[in-house]
């Protein structure tokens, strides 16, 4: 193997160039990023930089005086792949040819079609930057979607002095995934904060021709808004692939090391999914600890032709809303039994540990830092046991 093209310059792209050097590849590494620019971090988006306490240079994911010895094709896109040949033709035209292909080319959000101006997704750098502009103190905000990334965007927003509402399709936010408690928790921190959340809501239509002015729900209701946010979820960026023969059904599927059913052929990050022997099926994760660390593994599995020794840890993720530090850790089915183990939801500090079996799987801390580190370890330590 002397070459390996890299189809995606986000953060489980430049992990994966990372991981390639440092584990003794010493090929020709080509990355293709879509945007035009190089690999930052995506959580402060919602955060810091929408709340213009950070700049996008303080985003970079590249360590000063890093140096990859790639070649980069930033602003770039994958139009195809020939996985006989590790072929890439790209939208202009050029061809990209190598021995290896990782694939990490994303996802990206989803919005209504044909919508006004003043309707934002929060995906990218440039999603961030056009954003910011229209968050202007007073203004009516609503935002479509009660997941991790719309409550960040409320939040954000009200810290800067807008008149934020959330509408949720669920019971609460964040209940599907997380569950009722947890869900109730967040709604009060942010009702707290003077947000006004609705659920079990349906947006049937944004309005407004040249510029938005508000939303309709299925119940006739509108709802007046200077801007919308519509966070309800993302899809892999795997378009590109339908002609590849590869199996792209709810991802990019890959076996739990990240290789695909084509030779040479790997897939990492928010376009992949990857089997999971916990579940026992393949599974899509979106999280940002998986695509940092999961390149590393598929490198291994790579460059010595056998499984690292070490499986993949549980699932990270963290999100700051309203001052508070939500946590979550491990792997949740939708079956388990929920204890409340530190703090209420009256307070808003909370730890909840999440068990199959009685056996614990997940743990999930609203402003209980020490102890979700602690039961990440006795996570971990559970599943290599």
């Amino acid at each position: 193997m002397k070459s390996v093209t890299i189809v995606g310059a986000g953060l489980a792209g430049h992990a994966s160039a990372k991981a390639l050097r440092l584990q003794g590849f010493d090929g020709r590494v080509t990355i293709i990023g879509d945007e035009i620019h190089r690999p930052y971090d995506r959580p402060p988006l919602s955060k810091d930089f929408l709340a213009g306490a950070a700049q996008a240079d303080e985003l970079t994911l590249e360590a000063e005086g890093e140096d990859l010895q790639a070649e980069w094709l930033l602003g770039a896109r994958a139009a195809s792949l020939d996985p006989g040949d590790r072929q890439i033709t790209l939208t202009d035209g050029g061809i990209v040819r190598s021995d290896v292909v990782i694939i990490a080319s994303g996802s990206f959000a989803r919005c209504l079609p044909g919508v006004p101006a003043g309707v934002h997704t929060l995906r990218t750098l440039d999603d961030a930057i056009a954003l910011r502009a229209e968050l202007v103190s007073g203004a009516l905000l609503v935002v479509v979607g009660s997941g991790f990334i719309g409550l960040e965007v409320a939040s954000t927003a009200r810290s800067l002095g807008l008149e934020v509402t959330v509408l949720g399709s669920s019971g609460n936010p964040l209940s599907r995934s997380l569950g009722v408690e947890v869900g109730t928790a967040v709604q009060r921190l942010h009702e707290a904060n003077g947000i006004v959340v609705r659920n079990n809501t349906v947006v049937e239509a944004v309005l407004g021709s040249e510029r938005v002015i508000g939303v309709r729900l299925s119940t006739g209701e509108m709802i007046p808004a200077d801007v919308v946010v519509m966070g309800i979820g993302s899809l892999p960026a795997i378009e590109w692939l339908s002609n590849s023969g590869l199996d792209i059904r709810g991802g990019l599927m890959c076996d739990e090391v990240g290789a695909t059913a084509a030779d040479g052929v790997i897939g990492v990050g928010d376009c992949s999914a990857w089997f999971d022997p916990v579940r026992g099926r393949h599974h899509r994760v979106e999280h940002w600890s998986d695509s940092r660390e999961r390149p590393a593994t598929a490198v291994a599995a790579l460059l010595s032709g056998r499984p690292p020794a070490r499986g993949v840890r549980p699932s990270y993720l963290w999100s700051d809303q309203c001052g508070a530090k939500i946590q979550f850790a491990g792997r949740v089915m939708g079956d388990e039994t929920i204890a409340i183990e530190a703090g209420d939801i009256d307070s808003g500090d909370l730890l909840m540990v999440y068990r199959q079996a009685e056996r614990p799987v997940a743990v999930v801390g609203i402003n209980q830092p020490r102890l979700v580190a602690q039961w990440r370890k006795r996570l971990a330590s559970l599943e290599t046991g």
